[in-house]
């Protein structure tokens, strides 16, 4: 029997308290057994996010929660900026044309990060700008914009700040109210550890009031039903229940760890990875790395598909390909959620043995010492997530 190690940055592995609550007996949604769930589900959203926003949760994917943040903050023929990095940030352009919304487009190429200043001179240039969307954590490339940065820009003029934060959320360091963060788009299923099919918002009193002075194009996702609800606390409609269960278990995890300390752990199997890949001759991706996962390209000569197919073959370590221009060219691997120290070691342990078995030149075992050096000599790595 082999051991299947899931290092994809979505979804990822669900620690066992959660995977036993997706058992459970089913409770009905409107009573006060589940309200008191929700409650604690969305004081523990609070603390993760770093806010005293109101926080709303859907039964959606990450996208929805992204779809409710252009439906209801930019009105149709508006004008919004949309800082586009990767697949993921572009989602974001892609919404705002499809509701009939003016983009101001600031692309950079993939694996490099955002600049500030450059975010000052378009609003400078579009003050009638409704929004700016931004991602914490660009998935595809592995690059961790500076939020907080940007945060300081746009909190100078009127527009309502965005953050897609699915991926980095949990798991990087992600101050909402004071980075200036209008509207906190988060996922269950990455740093989070619950099961897919949740997505949650955080809105500030500014984004609330930007919200009431348009006409929503929404109905499931109408925010204001959603903010209703919270007086239960409760949802619009019928909420998915097993889900909202499991998660409970998985930000308790979190919390009882420490939210600075979950964030210290991923910095250092972050670097861990990193130094390893780099050892190996591997060369990365992201300008600006993320906490929450690394993109690293295929050495030359090595087909990228048969690579993964292969690890996850032998070895039962499953991670990800890459998308969009970089398809075929770099892997992704995650160091998130319930991905340990142990898990780190052994996924290098078999990127080195799948490698010497397609015809590259490496010293086994050089990526493992590496990483258990970075591992070894940081002495503040808390114990593993239960």
């Amino acid at each position: 029997m082999q051991k299947y190690r899931l290092l994809t940055p979505g979804p990822t592995p669900l620690p066992e308290n959660a995977r036993m609550a997706l058992g459970c007996e089913i409770i009905h949604h409107r009573t006060s057994k589940f309200r008191s769930v929700l409650a604690d589900v969305l004081d523990r959203l609070k603390y993760v996010f770093v806010t005293k926003n109101d926080v709303l949760v859907f039964t959606s994917s990450g996208t929805g929660a992204m779809e409710a943040a252009v439906s209801n903050l930019a009105p149709r023929d508006g004008k919004v900026i949309v800082l586009e990095s990767g697949k993921f940030s572009e989602r974001w352009r892609k919404l705002c044309e499809k509701f009939g919304i003016e983009v101001v487009r600031y692309e950079v190429p993939w694996g490099q990060p955002f600049d500030s200043a450059k975010v000052a001179q378009l609003l400078q240039t579009h003050p009638d700008a409704a929004c700016v969307y931004a991602t914490l954590s660009e998935t595809s490339t592995a690059v961790g914009h500076d939020i907080e940065a940007i945060g300081r820009v746009v909190r100078q003029h009127d527009a309502v700040f965005v953050v897609d934060g699915i991926s980095g959320v949990g798991v990087m360091e992600c101050q909402t109210d004071d980075w200036g963060i209008d509207v906190l788009v988060v996922g269950s299923q990455k740093a989070l550890m619950g099961p897919p099919g949740l997505a949650f918002l955080a809105i500030s009193p500014a984004a609330w009031r930007q919200i009431e002075s348009i006409d929503r194009q929404a109905f499931y996702f109408d925010l204001i039903s959603y903010r209703n609800a919270l007086k239960g606390p409760d949802t619009p409609f019928t909420p998915a229940e097993p889900l909202v269960v499991a998660l409970a278990e998985s930000l308790k995890a979190i919390c009882d760890q420490g939210i600075e300390n979950v964030w210290r752990r991923a910095k250092v199997l972050a670097q861990a990875t990193r130094e390893s890949l780099l050892t190996l001759g591997m060369k990365l991706l992201a300008e600006r790395p993320s906490d929450g996962l690394t993109a690293a390209f295929f050495p030359d000569g090595i087909d990228g598909r048969i690579f993964l197919e292969k690890l996850e073959r032998k070895f039962g370590i499953k991670l990800a390909a890459g998308q969009g221009p970089v398809k075929g060219k770099i892997f992704r691997i995650a160091h998130m959620g319930m991905v340990d120290e142990l898990d780190i070691i052994a996924a290098i342990a078999a990127i080195e043995l799948v490698l010497v078995e397609m015809g590259q030149s490496v010293t086994l075992g050089a990526g493992v010492t590496a990483a258990e050096r970075v591992i070894a000599n940081d002495a503040r790595v808390p114990t593993s997530m239960d």
